[in-house]
């Protein structure tokens, strides 16, 4: 598998507003928190090492 790296999300609008709308009301560090479960429940269900790394690399360069 490679890591799709173009817009392959029909709402990304609706899901960017929905993951503003989680952070609300959080703490700084309760939003942190949020965030690395996301990542981890996401890179659980992508399930592959070398997308998971290419992933980090790409996040890194922007």
């Amino acid at each position: 598998m490679k890591l799709i790296d173009t817009p392959n999300l029909d709402d990304h609008d609706g899901f960017y507003a929905e993951l503003i709308a989680a952070h609300r009301g959080l703490s700084e560090a309760e939003s942190h928190a949020l965030n690395a479960q996301l990542v981890l429940i996401l890179a659980n269900h992508i399930g592959d090492r070398e997308v998971l790394t290419e992933a980090l690399e790409l996040a890194k360069k922007r």
